[in-house]
């Protein structure tokens, strides 16, 4: 499953907050304007609620603030594993029939892991509700970690990263691009793992992974749908309530190490055509930085990334693809949201003949024209009014909006910024994206990263395109 940047896809929703559970020894949810009903059980885990009455259906999820990013060299790819392990039963369920009670119910289940966070969710009648909170609640703290399983479902999690990273040339080329980028940032590291650490995992490293991070006060749960929040609270504190807690390791604030230049690779691999990806350190929205005077730079990198490619009239497929006809396909992203300090990223494939350094130095033409000539009003038009589109578009899924604050909480950010995404791209003015241009988009910044095609023997081979962000399980 791919899940990009949380800010980037902002949906808007009303609130009803009634009485919950005012004789009980819990806290009251916490009054607030916005959709989003908020209650915290005592041993600390907290329960979100997104009332929609217009369909009988209701979207469950538990997000626990453990992913890529929190591992260590050696047990890279371990908090992928767990996600699969989490499925591998307890002694009240056994292995399988988790996601068979689910479908046995007409419901719907996975989960996905990602750089910052782990989540499972269901999606399910609203009268089943209390049944996936049950086995959710169940799977939290009496996972049974059975060697044989485990053995199993390494070997699966290898076949997985080889059929989406090992054999696809642009995957692999990402990866190395990543792992060159960042110095000391955990962003280094795949989320699926290093194949020699999957190698050496023990069933022991992931249990201790599970004992340490999937906990009451480690987690949030989120339901969304058709659904009344003091009933959802109520079976919150029934299920989830007494689950004992765990002592959740302090971490470090990490800081990526200064770049001294511009730092390239080149991956050779059997290959049908070339790929390049040129990648510039650029800053997220993190807790520390909401409020302060360089927020707005966030958001006017949003919408940098838009003016280069927000659909074919955007920059880069006007100019390099249909213009030029140097490139097949030209992209740009950013992603606002995430614990550590991220990446602005262009890649492009090229068209026959065409050499992988024309295509870089098109790509950085059209940024240094926004340098020095400011995007016109209409090019900003376009961007904002995609962005207010996208909004309402996501008003209609039940599963983006408890995805949506799931994210925001899990990665240290209030969910109450949803609301305020639109409003704040729609302020950005293109002398501010000219700035943020001239000051991120450097060549201190930058690492860039070129797929060599090699001759490819028994047809093998895979050139299209693989975007990183989350591996998720079975």
């Amino acid at each position: 499953m791919k899940i990009k940047s949380i800010m980037g896809l902002v949906a808007v929703s009303t609130l009803i907050l009634g009485w919950v559970l005012f004789h009980s020894k819990e806290p009251m949810p916490q009054q607030s304007d916005e959709a989003v009903q908020s209650y915290l059980l005592s041993n600390g885990m907290k329960v979100l609620v997104i009332e929609n009455h217009r369909a009988p259906v209701v979207v469950s999820q538990v997000w626990y603030k453990i992913g890529a990013s929190y591992e260590h060299d050696g047990i890279t790819g371990v908090s992928h594993v767990l996600e699969h392990m989490m499925f591998k039963g307890t002694e009240k369920h056994p292995a399988g029939e988790f996601s068979e009670i689910v479908a046995a119910n007409g419901g719907e289940e996975n989960a996905f892991t990602g750089q910052d966070y782990t989540a499972y969710f269901q999606k399910i009648a609203n009268d089943r509700l209390e049944l996936c909170l049950e086995l959710e609640a169940d799977r939290m703290r009496n996972l049974i970690f059975d060697e044989k399983e485990f053995l199993k479902e390494i070997e699966v999690v290898k076949e997985e990263r080889r059929l989406r990273t090992d054999d696809k040339p642009t995957a692999l080329t990402y990866e190395r691009f990543n792992a060159l980028a960042f110095t000391n940032s955990p962003y280094r590291r795949p989320i699926i793992g290093w194949m020699e650490d999957l190698d050496t995992l023990t069933v022991e490293d992931a249990r201790q992974w599970y004992k340490t991070w999937y906990a009451p006060n480690n987690a949030t749960l989120v339901v969304a749908g058709d659904v009344e929040a003091e009933e959802v609270f109520r079976l919150a504190k029934q299920y989830f309530g007494q689950l004992p807690t765990s002592v959740i390791p302090t971490l470090k604030t990490r800081h990526e190490a200064k770049q001294y230049g511009t730092q390239r690779v080149t991956v050779e691999l059997p290959a049908k055509i070339p790929y390049l990806i040129m990648g510039y350190k650029a800053p997220v929205l993190t807790a520390s930085i909401v409020g302060q005077e360089t927020e707005w730079e966030m958001y006017a990198l949003e919408v940098l990334a838009g003016v280069l490619d927000g659909g074919s009239s955007a920059r880069l497929s006007k100019n390099l693809v249909r213009g030029q006809e140097i490139a097949n396909s030209a992209s740009a992203s950013y992603g606002m949201s995430a614990r550590h300090e991220s990446l602005f990223v262009l890649s492009a494939i090229p068209n026959d003949e065409v050499a992988i350094e024309v295509l870089e130095f098109a790509l950085r033409e059209e940024i240094d024209i926004i340098k020095n000539q400011l995007p016109d009003d209409k090019e900003l038009d376009r961007v904002k009014a995609q962005v207010v589109a996208s909004q309402v578009y996501k008003q209609d899924s039940t599963f983006y909006q408890a995805m949506e604050v799931g994210m925001l909480e899990t990665i240290g950010l209030p969910w109450q910024l949803k609301d305020q995404y639109v409003e704040k791209i729609l302020a950005i003015t293109a002398e501010q994206v000219q700035q943020v241009a001239n000051k991120y988009l450097t060549d201190e910044r930058l690492t860039v990263a070129v797929l060599d095609p090699l001759p490819i023997e028994n047809g093998s081979g895979n050139t299209t395109p693989v975007a990183t962000g989350v591996a998720h399980g079975r």
